[in-house]
């Protein structure tokens, strides 16, 4: 999640201070302990999962690193390099690097369908997750949290234009409310930053079923979908739509100052926006992320994480076990849930949290809201080339903003993309 590239690294040992016992050596110990490495809200679910499986495995302990993004994955990456030396056990990785490390490190992960992961909890997760982790018949990580994508939005301001979310089917359908805002209470309709974040247009790629490659690994900037979602970015901002707030900490104070009215994005925004704007209780809602053309797809996903084990555990039928609990434990996943990170696991989304009414977003359902969008989430093929392609699509984004013809920005923007993958 972005916010987490707010936290400096620091070493915590939340459940137990015994020394390290993971990685560096392969085989099996008598020592009972593991190591994890993760970042801030991740830390009480991993501590409440290590309480609870420690209530069976009285002998078990975590000692739990914190370590904050991108920190964590230059130490991930030095670690792999050096054939899974000073690994963790356990390693938290965000979705859209899991398939870089698997490309190049396939064999540093433990393949826990060995293990039977696969045949025995697959269906409890959607397809876009399970996914991301089986490369050539092997799984390498437990699928945790996702970001399904909506709309957030002030109700009182939509209320006040006269402007009805449920009438709000397409892109088109939101820009024109976005016309109506302006016209009615000059206030924005979004707050991209415009040279710097690309997850609205990520996310439209996401519900059309492509990325920035498509299912062959081959560059798909220049496509018809990246194309008509990038044509989207340009129309909010040409047409005043969009204030461009640089950054998370302008863009959150937007939202809580009524600066702009909606934020596109995936569900994890519901902790920060209760933080930083608890006066505005009833005041904001959800709807689905609009379509691309009417009837179409309207889900989508942006965030989420999975827990990998390292090959070089000394301890990896433990590891596997206590991760295994941790993923499929629903007790385990409410924990999550309550610290802003939303399960994959669909085995709770009919518990109370997930089909009661939330106060702050005016007693509406949000989170089955939510939880209905997961199994229509296409698959996403980030591959190893993610992050020199988002850097190419920023750029593309800022030059479509600013009044370029968006074919040529796109082509130009694939051709730079090859370039500098080969």
């Amino acid at each position: 999640m972005k916010k987490n590239l707010l936290y400096a690294s620091s070493l915590v040992a939340l459940v137990s201070l015994s020394a390290c016992g993971g990685s560096g050596s392969s085989g099996t110990s008598d020592d009972q302990t593991l190591t994890a490495w993760a970042w801030n809200i991740n830390i009480p679910v991993l501590e409440e999962a290590a309480a609870q499986f420690k209530e069976d495995h009285p002998d078990f302990e975590l000692e739990i690193i914190e370590v904050g993004t991108p920190d964590v994955y230059q130490r991930i990456t030095t670690g792999l390099q050096a054939n899974g030396e000073g690994l963790p056990d356990i390693m938290l990785v965000e979705d859209d690097r899991v398939q870089g490390y698997l490309s190049n490190f396939k064999d540093a992960f433990l393949d826990i369908s060995e293990y039977d992961f696969e045949e025995n909890h697959n269906d409890k997760f959607p397809a876009f997750k399970t996914e991301l982790l089986n490369v050539d018949g092997g799984v390498y990580g437990f699928p945790f949290d996702a970001g399904p994508a909506g709309v957030f939005y002030r109700t009182d301001l939509f209320e006040e234009a006269g402007i009805y979310a449920d009438e709000i089917e397409t892109w088109d359908d939101f820009i024109e409310a976005g016309h109506t805002l302006r016209d009615e209470l000059d206030v924005a309709l979004t707050g991209i930053d415009i040279s710097n974040d690309d997850g609205v247009y990520r996310m439209m790629l996401n519900q059309q079923g492509t990325f920035y490659f498509d299912d062959n690994e081959e560059v798909a900037l220049a496509s018809d979908e990246s194309i008509r979602a990038m044509e989207v970015i340009q129309r909010l901002h040409q047409e005043g739509l969009n204030e461009n707030l640089v950054g998370w900490d302008a863009w959150l104070s937007g939202l809580a100052n009524g600066q702009v009215a909606t934020a596109p994005t995936g569900a994890w925004l519901t902790g920060s926006l209760t933080e930083q704007a608890p006066d505005l209780e009833g005041q904001w809602g959800v709807f689905p992320l609009p379509a691309m053309e009417a009837g179409g797809n309207r889900a989508s996903n942006l965030g989420g994480s999975n827990y990998m084990i390292s090959a070089q555990t000394a301890n990896p039928e433990l590891a596997y076990e206590f991760m295994e609990y941790f993923s499929t434990s629903d007790d385990v996943q409410l924990t999550a849930m309550e610290n802003g990170l939303f399960p994959s696991l669909n085995t709770i989304y009919d518990n109370d949290v997930f089909t009661s009414p939330i106060g702050y977003f005016g007693d509406q359902a949000i989170w089955e809201l939510f939880s209905s969008m997961m199994e229509d989430i296409p698959s996403v093929n980030y591959t190893g080339n993610y992050s020199i392609a988002r850097d190419e699509t920023e750029t593309a984004q800022s030059d479509a903003a600013n009044g370029a013809d968006v074919t040529d920005v796109m082509t130009r923007a694939e051709q730079q993309l090859q370039n500098r993958m080969n």
